[in-house]
This record gives C-alpha cells, sequence and structure tokens, in this order.
C-alpha cells in the first residue's frame, strides 16, 4: 500500500458491487473530483442527496448505460469525502465500460480498502469499526453478522475507551501524586490507587474473555475429530454437515487425508475437520493421515475424540490411546462415546478425571443436542448472545499487553512503592489499547489490515 501522504488528493473509483452479473451494479467514486466526474457522465448537476435518473455516457457521446446517480457531499459521506454512486444495470462489461469512464474523466482505480481507509483517516469510523466493514462482509453465520453489526456501530469500541478513560483517569491520578513528593507515600499507599488498579486489571480480563469470543465468532470453532476407526468420526461430519462430506465405510481406515466442512452450530461458525483414525498400521499412506490428524491438534480449539460405546473401562486417554495421549490437548478434549443405541445408554454428559465425555447415537441421533450444547459451553458461546461482537486475534494481543502493563505496574507499586513507574506502565498500556481503535497507528498496520479489504470497500 502506498503511505498515506500519497493517498490526499486523488479521486478513487471502484466498481462496489460483486463481480459478476446482477440486476443492479454500482461505481463508487469518492474524492475531490467527484462531483464534477458524475456530471460529466451523466450531463447534470447532481444535488447533494438525491437520486438522479438519468443516462451515463462517454465524452464523446456514446451511451453506456441508464440508471440513478446519488452525490454525498462530503463530510457526510461514507469516506468522509464528496462521494458519487452510479447505480446501473450489473453486467461485468457495463461495469467495466462505466468505470473506464470514470477513470477517464480523472479518477484513479481504487485500491483494496481505499474508501475504508479513508473513512478511517478522515474521522468517520475508528480502525475497530473499519474492521467491522470487512468482518459483516464475510460473515458466516447469523450470530456473526449481528456480532459484526455491534462492532460496526462502535460497541467495542466504546467498550475499550471505557478502559482508556480509567486508565488515563488513573495515571492522572498518581502523576498528581508525583507533583508533590512530600505527600507521595500516603497519596500512593493509601489503597485507593491499589483498587482502581485491581478494577481495572478485573474490567481488562472481563473484555479479553469477550473479545476472544468475538474471535470465535469471526473466525470460527475450529473442531478436530479423532480417535478410534469405525467409530462413527466422518458419519458424525456428514450429520453435522448435513451433506456426505466423507466417505462412510465399514471398511477400518476408510478416511486417510483431512477432510474439513464450515457449519452453522446453532449460530455458532463451525470448522469440523474429520481425520484418520488412531491405530497402529503398516500401511504408510494412513500412517501420513494419522500424523497430519495429530499435527492438527494444536489448532483445534476443541478435539472431539470419539470411540465405540462398547469400548470398555477406563475411559481414559492414556488407557484409549497410549502412543497417542501425549499428542492430545487435555485441556481442550472431549470424549465421545458413539454407538449408544448397541448398548440401550441413554444419551448423557459427565466428567471423569477432568475428561469431559458425551455419550451419543450418530445413527439416531440421540445425544447430538448434548454435544452441540457442550461445544458452546466449552467455549462460553452464547451466554449473553445480545452483547456478543466480532473481533480479531490483534484486538486480543493488544488488550493482553496492556494486562501485562497493568500487572507489572501493580507489582512496582506493591513491592517497590514506585509510582513513577506505575505511571510508565498506565501509558503503556494506554498505547496498547489505542491500537485497536487506531489512536496510535502505523502504517504498517493500516497497509496490513485494509489490503485485505475488497477492492469496493
Amino acid at each position: 500500500m502506498s503511505t498515506l501522504s500519497d493517498l490526499e488528493g486523488d479521486t478513487i473509483a471502484a466498481v462496489a458491487t460483486p463481480p459478476g452479473r446482477g440486476g443492479i451494479g454500482i461505481v463508487r467514486v469518492s474524492g475531490a473530483e467527484a462531483r464534477n466526474i458524475g456530471a460529466r457522465l451523466t450531463r447534470r448537476t447532481l444535488e447533494p442527496r438525491r437520486a438522479h435518473h438519468c443516462a451515463f455516457g462517454s465524452a464523446d457521446g456514446a451511451p453506456i448505460d441508464d440508471g440513478i446517480a446519488i452525490f454525498f457531499p462530503g463530510p457526510g459521506s461514507f469516506t468522509g469525502e464528496d462521494v458519487v454512486e452510479l447505480q446501473g444495470h450489473g453486467g461485468p462489461l457495463v461495469m467495466d465500460l462505466l468505470l473506464a469512464e470514470v477513470v477517464s474523466a480523472g479518477a484513479r482505480l481504487a485500491r483494496p480498502g481505499e474508501f475504508s481507509l479513508r473513512a478511517f483517516l478522515n474521522g468517520r469510523m475508528d480502525l475497530a469499526q473499519a474492521e467491522a466493514v470487512a468482518d459483516l462482509i464475510d460473515a458466516s453465520s447469523q450470530a456473526a453478522v449481528r456480532g459484526a453489526a455491534r462492532s460496526l456501530r462502535g460497541e467495542f469500541s466504546r467498550r475499550v475507551e471505557e478502559v482508556v478513560e480509567l486508565q488515563f483517569d488513573l495515571r492522572s491520578y498518581v502523576e498528581a501524586a508525583m507533583d508533590f513528593p512530600d505527600e507521595e507515600i500516603d497519596f500512593l499507599s493509601d489503597g485507593q490507587v491499589l483498587g482502581r488498579v485491581d478494577a481495572l486489571i478485573e474490567k481488562l480480563d472481563s473484555l479479553i474473555e469477550n473479545t476472544e469470543q468475538g474471535v470465535i465468532l469471526r473466525e470460527g470453532l475450529s473442531v478436530l475429530l479423532l480417535g478410534q476407526v469405525n467409530a462413527g468420526k466422518s458419519s458424525l461430519l456428514n450429520l453435522l454437515a448435513q451433506e456426505d462430506a466423507a466417505i462412510v465405510n465399514e471398511l477400518p481406515g476408510t478416511t486417510r487425508d483431512v477432510v474439513e466442512r464450515h457449519i452453522d452450530l446453532d449460530g455458532l461458525p463451525v470448522k469440523i475437520i474429520d481425520t484418520a483414525g488412531l491405530r497402529e498400521s503398516p500401511d504408510v499412506v494412513e500412517q501420513e493421515g494419522i500424523r497430519r490428524a495429530l499435527a492438527r491438534c494444536d489448532e483445534a480449539q476443541r478435539v472431539l475424540v470419539m470411540i465405540d460405546a462398547r469400548t470398555v473401562e477406563p475411559w481414559t486417554l492414556d488407557a484409549l490411546f497410549p502412543r497417542y495421549a501425549a499428542a492430545l490437548p487435555a485441556d481442550r478434549t472431549t470424549l465421545i462415546r458413539n454407538k449408544i443405541d448397541l448398548t440401550d445408554e441413554a444419551p448423557a454428559t459427565w466428567t471423569c478425571e477432568g475428561l469431559p465425555i458425551v455419550s451419543l447415537s450418530v445413527l439416531t441421533g440421540a445425544g447430538v443436542e448434548l454435544l452441540r450444547e457442550h461445544l458452546a459451553t466449552a467455549v462460553g458461546f452464547g451466554e449473553h448472545p445480545e452483547q456478543m461482537f466480532v473481533a480479531r486475534r490483534r484486538h486480543v494481543e493488544a488488550l493482553k499487553g496492556a494486562l501485562a502493563e497493568l500487572h507489572a505496574g501493580r507489582e512496582r507499586l506493591t513491592v517497590d512503592a514506585a509510582g513513577e513507574l506505575l505511571a510508565e506502565n498506565l501509558r503503556a498500556a494506554n498505547d496498547q489499547l489505542a491500537q485497536i481503535t487506531g489512536a496510535v497507528s502505523t502504517e504498517e498496520l493500516l497497509g496490513r489490515i485494509f489490503q485485505s479489504f475488497c477492492i469496493g470497500k
């Protein structure tokens, strides 16, 4: 991406609707020359915020299309600049001709995310809201749509700003104490500062938990299926995906490679991954499948280890899979006892030596709802759906960075009685949080974020 100074003064244009054929196509123009370019193509004076039905033509009078032109004067537009939208018929060639004429009239082609970048630079939205624009477009579930809409409205940013304000107030309080050195010991040791630091830590802990849920809402929950051969892993994948995504056969070792499907699990976006069964095998292809299966453990938020319900106890990972247990993340693993239709058991969930267990039957569907509930509960999803917002991993990293600074400042206060060091930690924590909304940002960060956007945004 070019430097920010390179963007100033340019008028940019792009097709703002998806590629392909459609009933309507839109060319968006933003910048100082947008109104003049719109007038040149329509041969009309475009009044602010009024839909003009008109013909679009080239400079030599050749017709291009017939549609609607709307002029949005800055700063009350999406980008904060003058914006013109030319809405025509959504044929690829029509859009190409219209865009080419706009460029010929003085605009240049927009880069990925450049409209949203200008909205950010012109104060129309903060960085977290700008990211929510892309997240709303890419949302893979209804819950993700609602969460992205909340972030776009600024709900996540407001939560961050609340913490920023509290930290700023506390930093001001501490620095005021340092301005009166004769009173500093009493001022900083009266318990008020420590109490406010602890309250900030508690508030950040809560926000980090919510933000991690926002990351899952955006990226989806990664669920890895492991376990015995012929335990029903592929059948469970097909049931949850509601399609024949994986081959199911009575022969053991049917699944050799990794099979993935993205599904909407009661509002929770889930990437479910079927893998080769865990067993000793002389087959080098099957051995490679098992190696690939175990390699996915680190990236999965939940690992479902499936066994046949007729398998005798003990139902522990060490007893069931002595060779592979060390590779299984005990804190993220659930044992699934499938085929309870063969044991006349009722569906159930319980915990054995810290290992969650779900008994079900993929064949009859009994207990599958318990599994759905378990997956949501295991990651804390959906406890307060009306408060969920979409977030990104960089947001979590920034929040955790701020939390680390607060913990360091607390130690300096309680162990060293050093108010000036606490003030420095509070400043560093604020810098971490400011990266989320873009109050503190770098061109490298902005380039990385906006280059992932589509051209028309």
